[in-house]
């Protein structure tokens, strides 16, 4: 497992074998829907990434679901914020 706190650092390493981006929206210098877009650029298969936001869940979806991402979540929403939480621990136990 790996972990990018810079966006543009991240791209260097993307690979098509990725098995599981987490991308929030909003980052510094290069926002979630760039990175996603190089992602898939470089081989990475969009139903490996997940979309987070403290943005509403229906402009997620609005700006997202086209994408082909695999899901997008509002971390706002505590209903998805556990789920995402329940995702985070899982990677982390690897």
């Amino acid at each position: 497992m790996e972990t990018f706190s810079d966006p543009r650092v991240a791209l260097g390493e993307f690979r098509p074998d990725i098995h599981l981006m987490l991308l929030d929206w909003e980052m510094p210098g290069l926002d979630g829907a760039a990175v996603l877009e190089e992602a898939r650029r470089r081989g990475v298969d969009p139903k490996r990434v997940i979309i987070s936001s403290s943005h509403p869940a229906n402009e997620l979806h609005r700006a997202f679901d086209a994408s082909g991402c695999l899901a997008v979540i509002e971390k706002a929403e505590p209903e998805q914020q556990a789920a995402f939480m329940m995702i985070l621990d899982s990677i982390m136990k690897r």
